[in-house]
């Protein structure tokens, strides 16, 4: 008789997917870790609340599991056998349980696929890996569909992802006779419609956070511990799901661009969390959110402009990264190294527009897409900070910030560090668009009308000081033309100006 080969399977904290083939049914010669380890939260450092989230959702899952039979070996922060990385706990459960053969999933993010990826020769073990069976396209779809492309847009990729899932499709053309609605995403939002209630779960984590405090883990950011407003399981992050549809949904395409002092939600989902972690599947959410515009009339430039971040940039992203990794994480096309201002972990500018985006960031470990590359991102490039800094700190900072999705965004679409592989032009703005998109500028100490004086907001001066410092990469830019031949007819005394106010705040970032 064959021997009965003993499993070990390994969950990572973003694997949390129920639904993996997995879990189709018990198995009494197989074995479920996961591990809460300071390996994971120290390789950046992390604001509270994305601990919080991770290890409370790794604890419902594991208990999940428990209900449905499976065997669960499950390692807490504070469990004092706890050796706190993935091969010295894997070695002693591999022991202790007497297992013949280790399997885990694929990992999203580069680091651990190298650490993972090593266990075949760590261990005296067979090592087996397989798929997430998580996401649309494959790790090289992305590389493969740019072969020999110079430049990677997402609206191709994006159009052959509709035509092969067959979403808002009808005889081979797009629905409503466009690909996309993006010009219609982006007005201003004055209270009205009202923000709907905020319907996310509630949940108590004080007792999570003393764990986390006794075994002295850094962290920062404000921890919420006792009013926890993030999904931590898939039952939690489908009702929040059709919550979005029902309440968000129709004012989500106008609005998803606004932003407000009064409110850090507006309609958006806070999906991302979940979908990030897995508890929900992609093609699940697209395929909801497309029936509500079949059969609920909701807006089509919403429904559209929701299913493109999900369709086209998510998978898109994933495929930049896998395909450029490890030497993406290295680029800084302007050769940048200045450091993050001393408030990027408080708060405290003078900049209305940082102030508010900052502070809701260190409060609630969120902000959206047009706070996080038009205000923060924004900033840090007319500023000239290290790129690989501000990747660190939105890494560390956002919920739903796993190295694959986040590190092509900030160094390629936020800070133009990979010099225009993935966007056409650095995406930079004077205080003209966040006064158009918010009401910060009505509030702030500077003027945004204003690019010379002590009150003028710094956004005016170091937009057009960063062309004329980078014109030699960027004077040939088509996409920058308008901005380029602007640059040429400002005479002399004005650039001089510009570039003297500047570099005075330039020279004194902590101070503005």
């Amino acid at each position: 008789m064959d021997k009965i080969m003993k499993k070990l399977r390994l969950i990572l904290g973003d694997q949390l997917n129920i639904n993996h083939s997995w879990f189709d049914y018990p198995d009494d010669d197989c074995i479920y870790v996961m591990m809460e380890i300071k390996q994971e939260t120290s390789y950046v450092l992390h604001h509270i609340q994305k601990i919080l989230a991770i290890f409370s959702a790794m604890r419902a899952f594991s208990s999940l599991l428990e209900k449905k039979k499976f065997q669960v070996f499950y390692i807490k922060i504070s469990d004092q056998e706890n050796q706190h990385n993935f091969l010295d706990n894997l070695r002693a459960i591999i022991h202790q349980k007497k297992i013949d053969v280790l399997e885990f999933q694929d990992p999203d993010e580069h680091r651990l696929d190298l650490l993972l990826g090593q266990l075949k020769h760590s261990l005296n073990i067979p090592v087996e890996r397989i798929s997430t069976e998580h996401f649309l396209t494959s790790r090289d779809e992305v590389g493969l569909f740019f072969t020999d492309k110079k430049q990677w847009r997402m609206e191709s990729f994006y159009r052959y992802m509709r035509i092969k899932h067959e979403v808002l499709i009808e005889g081979g053309s797009p629905i409503g006779g466009k690909w996309n609605y993006d010009a219609s995403n982006r007005m201003r939002w004055d209270g009205k419609p009202p923000e709907p209630e905020d319907s996310r779960p509630k949940h108590n984590h004080k007792e999570l956070l003393e764990e986390i405090n006794s075994v002295n883990i850094e962290h920062f950011g404000e921890a919420n511990a006792e009013n926890f407003r993030w999904p931590i399981d898939r039952k939690e992050s489908f009702a929040l799901l059709e919550q979005f549809i029902k309440n968000n949904l129709r004012y989500f395409g106008d609005f998803q661009d606004a932003m407000h002092s009064d409110s850090w939600r507006l309609f958006h989902s806070f999906l991302s969390f979940s979908l990030n972690t897995k508890m929900l599947a992609p093609l699940e959410v697209i395929k909801m959110v497309e029936v509500s515009y079949l059969e609920d009339s909701i807006p089509l430039n919403a429904v559209e402009g929701f299913i493109r971040q999900i369709l086209g940039w998510r998978e898109y992203i994933r495929g930049i990264y896998w395909a450029k990794m490890p030497e993406y994480s290295h680029l800084n096309y302007f050769n940048y190294d200045t450091d993050l201002p001393k408030w990027f972990w408080t708060g405290k500018t003078k900049m209305n527009c940082l102030a508010s985006s900052i502070t809701q960031s260190l409060t609630h470990s969120y902000a959206h897409h047009i706070q996080r590359l038009m205000v923060i991102g924004n900033f840090s490039l007319l500023a000239g900070i290290d790129p690989q800094k501000v990747h660190y700190w939105y890494l560390g900072i956002y919920i739903d910030a796993f190295e694959w999705v986040e590190l092509p965004n900030t160094i390629g679409m936020s800070q133009y560090a990979d010099g225009g592989l993935l966007a056409t032009k650095p995406y930079v703005s004077s205080a003209a668009y966040i006064n158009k998109m918010s009401n910060y500028c009505s509030s702030c100490s500077y003027n945004f009308k204003e690019r010379i004086g002590n009150n003028a907001c710094p956004f005016n001066s170091m937009y057009w000081n960063f062309f004329e410092r980078h014109k030699d990469k960027l004077s040939k830019n088509p996409r920058l033309g308008i901005v380029n031949s602007q640059l040429k007819k400002m005479n002399a005394e004005d650039k001089d100006a510009i570039t003297k106010q500047a570099k005075s705040y330039l020279d004194n970032l902590n101070e503005l």
